[in-house]
């Protein structure tokens, strides 16, 4: 049964990856209207669903098996750290789209956006005000190590390291939150990468206790 879940917890580790492809497909479809087809609330929740079921799944078998130990254990803890960073952001997407929330009208970066070219000088992101404060930036990366900084700070049982982790992108962010639609992005984009760093900490845990 041990076993069984560590496939599970990889397989939940890479489908993110599966994901990530349709996306950049459909993002590559839309380019020249600029525009979302409707069929990418599709793509998003059967995503979703894909996702939270072996996550699920995944928390089902460690449930029932009994606790690993040696690699199997030290396994678990890596492969559940690396599915905390790289399911965290596809599950951020997918909430702010069937959430509604869009970052801006034109194409600006959302807060998980997989394009690499989300930089604060991006020339198409130009703003008739200096003082004006734009889109959420750089949040790919600082997702990662969000959800890093989650998952090893419960794993390693320190769970009141969660206030700081928030505390200090809260601080961080703050300039930026009076932008249309930030503060909303940047609560349901928090809230689930926060609860996706947890979740897989929660199946760490369970695997080898």
């Amino acid at each position: 049964m041990t076993g069984i879940a560590l496939v599970l917890l990889v397989l939940t580790a890479i489908a993110p990856v599966g994901w990530l492809g349709v996306e950049r497909l459909m993002r590559d479809r839309a380019l020249d209207g600029l525009t979302v087809p409707p069929s990418a609330t599709i793509v998003h929740a059967v995503g979703l669903t894909i996702l939270l079921g072996l996550a699920g799944a995944t928390a089902v078998v460690a449930a029932t098996a009994g606790p690993a130990a040696g690699f199997p254990a030290a396994a678990a803890t890596v492969i559940a750290a690396v599915a905390a960073v790289t399911g965290g952001g596809p599950v951020v997407r997918a909430v702010l789209k069937l959430g509604g929330v869009r970052a801006n009208p034109t194409p600006t970066p959302d807060p998980e956006s997989p394009d690499d070219t989300e930089t604060p000088d991006d020339a198409d992101t130009e703003q008739s005000d200096p003082n004006e404060v734009g889109p959420l930036r750089g949040g790919r990366v600082i997702g990662h190590l969000e959800r890093l900084a989650v998952v090893t700070t419960l794993m390693a049982g320190w769970p009141e390291g969660l206030a700081i982790i928030l505390a200090v992108k809260s601080l961080a962010r703050y300039p930026e939150l009076r932008a249309p639609q930030a503060s909303e992005q940047f609560i349901m984009g928090t809230f689930a990468s926060v609860l996706w760093a947890i979740g897989l900490a929660g199946i760490a845990h369970l695997v080898t206790t």
